[in-house]
């Protein structure tokens, strides 16, 4: 079984910095795919960055230039850095783990909030 659990949602005003941790805890393999989904109320959660198992990153359109996502594969943490921040940005933010190998899954933390004040 996998666990993530996400920290360092914080309220932060416009133009800010943030940094998201997600700490993954269980067994890992090569081929995961890690993602940063955020979602707002009302709406459908959004895939904001992901880190691929060749070591690649994806952005959305909207964060691009703005974000990174990086993955410690020693110490088993998927990061968010977030930069330029937007009142927009504001949402709370998930990390995910896509499987695909040896089996299919997906695993999800549990949130952290993202505030932009403007």
């Amino acid at each position: 079984q996998v666990r993530l659990v996400e920290s360092g949602g914080d309220l932060v005003q416009a133009g800010g910095s943030l940094r998201l941790s997600c700490a993954i805890s269980g067994t890992i393999f090569r081929l995961d795919v890690m993602n940063w989904y955020r979602q707002t109320p009302g709406k459908q959660r959004e895939l904001v960055a992901t880190f691929t198992s060749s070591d690649t990153s994806r952005y959305a359109d909207s964060v691009k230039g703005r974000f990174t996502i990086s993955r410690d594969s020693a110490e088993n943490t998927v990061y968010l850095q977030m930069n330029s921040l937007k009142p927009e940005d504001t949402a709370v933010y998930y990390c995910n783990l896509e499987r695909r190998w040896p089996t299919r899954g997906s695993f999800w933390g549990q949130g952290t909030q993202v505030t932009v004040s403007s």
